[in-house]
């Protein structure tokens, strides 16, 4: 008898592991920010900008339409796409040109490449299908967007996975290509990027707000300690999940939405983050 209630117990307890392991990875959760800047303007207030970052091909819902769901409710200005949209494991561009598709519906798209864009073959042919569709590639260059009365720049590097040789370090590849960007100061600035091991960098160029990726939260969330393991940060990595301030720099670091080598999160939620800018009031940051 004590054993069958053993089993029982058991086969309960193994019956809520996986179904809290699914939702864990199936159900999207928001993440909203306030940014506050001195260079955000009154005209600026309320732009609010949904990232996606790190699909690797994954579907939430028929057609990806429990994502679209939560990115529609957002309401957003723009939509960020910061890297690895595909997985270079198990490529499938259909999928992710079906999210990119819809998403150009909601809000203007801004895309800049990841390291797994990087790796396949089929990068350029991706690239030309997405232009089509009318996403900004921001592969190392910025435009000017209008925003009442008033212009926020929009800028995006590529991952250095594209250009990185022995002769160049990632950070150099990025500084080089921020640098080459002549970016306009006078401008609020947004940083389209998928390294969040970066915002040293980040804050020597003066960007004013960063998005950024790659960490995936840290694949296995710990409570009160954070991700055990990231991507070019290792065990125990400092930028896995939210908001980084560093001088007059701001990052967001997204714990992404799919899986790579790892098939599993672990107390990470697929994310999806909204980041709404606000004026300062006294200047105070």
């Amino acid at each position: 008898m004590r054993k069958s209630i053993k089993k029982g117990i058991t086969s309960l307890l193994m019956i809520g592991c996986i179904g809290w392991l699914y939702w864990g990875n199936e159900s999207i959760q928001t993440t909203a920010y306030t940014v506050k800047d001195p260079a955000i303007t009154e005209a600026l207030t309320g732009f609010t900008v949904v990232q996606v970052s790190d699909l690797h091909n994954k579907s939430f819902g028929k057609a990806q339409d429990k994502l679209m769901a939560k990115i529609q409710e957002a309401k957003p200005d723009l939509i960020a796409v910061t890297g690895d949209v595909v997985d270079s494991r198990r490529t499938n561009l259909s999928v992710a040109l079906v999210f990119l598709e819809k998403a150009v519906n909601i809000a203007p798209v801004y895309y800049v490449p990841g390291n797994h864009e990087a790796r396949i073959e089929e990068y350029e042919a991706f690239k030309t299908a997405m232009i089509d569709l009318g996403v900004e590639v921001l592969d190392n260059r910025a435009e000017n967007m209008q925003v009442n009365d008033d212009v926020i720049t929009i800028a995006g590097v590529e991952d250095p996975a594209f250009n990185v040789n022995g002769n160049h370090t990632e950070e150099a590849v990025i500084e080089s290509a921020i640098t080459n960007l002549a970016l306009d100061r006078e401008h609020f600035t947004l940083l389209l990027s998928h390294r969040p091991e970066m915002l040293d960098l980040y804050a020597k160029e003066k960007i004013n707000l960063v998005l950024t990726g790659h960490a995936h939260g840290g694949q296995i969330r710990i409570p009160f300690v954070g991700g055990m393991i990231a991507p070019n940060q290792g065990i125990l990595p400092t930028y896995t999940a939210g908001q980084f301030i560093e001088n007059d720099t701001t990052m967001i670091v997204s714990r992404g939405l799919g899986n790579s080598l790892f098939p599993l999160r672990v107390n990470n939620r697929p994310e999806l983050v909204i980041a709404t800018l606000q004026q300062e009031i006294n200047n105070e940051k």
